[in-house]
C-alpha cells in the first residue's frame, strides 16, 4: 500500500493518548494500533479505530482509550504496559492507501505535551527518526514529499 498520510500521537490536556493523522491527499478509513509479535510477520492488534467517514485531507485525531466524534472503536486497547513498543498506523479499506506508522513506548507519552505530536519522520537523508513538534510543524511538514 502507497503510503498518503502520517500517522502521530500526542496528548489531551489530562494525559490521554490522542491519535493523530496527517492525511496528504487521498483516503484513510481507518487506524490500527499494534505490537509486533516475535513470530515471522506477525502482529498483535491491540486498538483498532473506524472513521466515520473517509479522512481525505487535513488533520484527525481521536482518543485512543475512549470513544470520540466521527470514529468508531472496533477494539480499545487496554492498559498499555511500559516495556512494550507500540506502532500506530493509517489504511484505507481497499489497501489503496496507508500512513506512515508512529512508534512508541508509553515513556514517549509521558515526555508529550498537549499541542505537540510525536512522529516517525522519513525526510532528510532517507533515515527514520522519531520528532516531536508543535501541532502546527506537525501540519506544515507531514505531508512535504519524502515524509511520507
Amino acid at each position: 500500500m502507497p503510503a498518503d498520510a502520517v500517522a502521530g500521537i500526542s496528548v489531551t490536556d489530562d494525559g490521554c493518548l490522542l491519535g493523530v493523522m496527517m492525511v496528504c491527499g487521498h483516503r484513510i478509513d481507518g487506524a490500527t494500533l499494534y505490537v509486533d509479535s516475535p513470530g515471522v510477520d506477525s502482529e498483535v492488534t491491540v486498538g483498532l479505530w473506524g472513521a466515520d467517514r473517509p479522512l481525505t485531507g487535513g488533520l484527525a485525531t481521536w482518543t485512543l482509550d475512549s470513544p470520540t466524534a466521527g470514529w468508531t472503536a472496533t477494539r480499545s486497547p487496554k492498559l498499555l504496559t511500559a516495556k512494550t513498543t507500540y506502532d500506530l498506523y493509517g489504511w484505507a479499506k481497499d489497501n489503496s492507501w496507508s500512513s506512515s506508522s508512529a512508534s512508541f513506548i508509553l515513556a514517549d507519552r509521558d515526555r508529550l505535551t498537549p499541542g505537540t505530536v510525536r512522529y516517525d519522520d522519513f525526510s532528510g537523508n532517507g533515515d527514520e527518526s522519531a520528532i516531536t513538534v508543535p501541532v502546527a510543524e506537525f501540519k506544515a511538514r507531514a505531508c512535504e514529499e519524502g515524509s511520507c
